[in-house]
């Protein structure tokens, strides 16, 4: 028998937009990263790129931690 509160879809594959922000790493890791593959300028007194990894690693917590959030807001935890 299907769960019909879920709009028709099979138990277990609910929609969980909150992990979305869990694509915010992989997208300044990866996708940005031929974007801003210079030395100058220079930020803080560092390369740009080495400050562009260097954000990109302190938000990588942030974003997990914004997913979990949204996770357990919506009672997913």
């Amino acid at each position: 028998m299907r769960n019909q509160s879920s709009g028709g879809r099979p138990p277990g594959s609910r929609r969980r937009p909150a992990l979305l922000w869990l694509l915010l790493p992989y997208v300044l890791f990866l996708v940005a990263l031929p974007l801003v593959n210079r030395v100058t300028p220079t930020v803080f007194g560092l390369p740009f790129l080495f400050f562009w990894m260097l954000l990109a690693t302190l938000a990588t917590p942030l974003s997990v931690w914004l997913a979990r959030r949204g996770d357990r807001k919506r009672g997913q935890a």
